[in-house]
């Protein structure tokens, strides 16, 4: 059988403690989050296959009491890809946050009560893009494997209450994909000289 080289065994599956991570609740009861898109010059980005469940999704997490939405991000970066500030460049960020519900039995977890994700995106790409994204080096990672694909993919297969938040953003980040894939075809064509 052959092995996804992105792909981690369960064996290596360890759920993030959160004793000591609390997550900002805002007086309406959403959780502020950052979301992570990382896209490369194919005009794919970077999809993740959860551990726990079978969903697919992009990288995200809250934001801590002390931390900026920036901090927060190449905090989660770090923890559910490996990736490090100094591996990434940020295109963009929306300059607006986007909000999702919960479902209501996804509302109280671990002993908290929040109704839905309040987040701040960022667009990202890596700065060389032979950069090598390795599940199996993270000590406790979020996801089992991981894939490039179609930047609209994502928008079919995430769950449902996520879709219209990825319809949006998603949206919004397009012309800057586009950008990054045109850039790489100029890079590509061959250099004429005057006759």
């Amino acid at each position: 059988m052959n092995k996804n080289p992105h792909s981690v065994t369960g064996a290596e599956s360890r759920k993030k403690t959160s004793s000591t991570s609390v997550s900002v609740i805002d007086r309406y009861g959403f959780r502020l989050n950052v979301g992570i898109i990382i896209a490369n010059q194919a005009k794919q980005v970077f999809w993740g296959k959860r551990f726990h469940g079978a969903g697919w999704q992009f990288p995200q997490g809250g934001i801590e009491p002390y931390e900026t939405a920036e901090e927060a991000m190449f905090r989660e970066l770090a923890e559910e890809t490996g990736l490090k500030a100094t591996e990434v460049n940020i295109l963009q960020v929306t300059p607006k946050w986007y909000v999702y519900k919960l479902p209501r039995p996804l509302r109280h977890r671990r002993g908290t009560f929040c109704i839905g994700q309040r987040q701040k995106w960022f667009l990202l790409t890596l700065k060389n893009p032979h950069t090598a994204i390795n599940l199996s080096r993270l000590t406790h990672p979020e996801f089992s494997d991981w894939k490039w694909v179609d930047y609209l993919e994502p928008i079919k297969e995430v769950i449902f209450f996520k879709r219209n938040v990825y319809k949006k953003v998603l949206s919004f980040f397009e012309p800057q994909i586009a950008q990054l894939a045109e850039t790489s075809s100029d890079a590509l064509k061959p250099e004429t000289s005057p006759l």
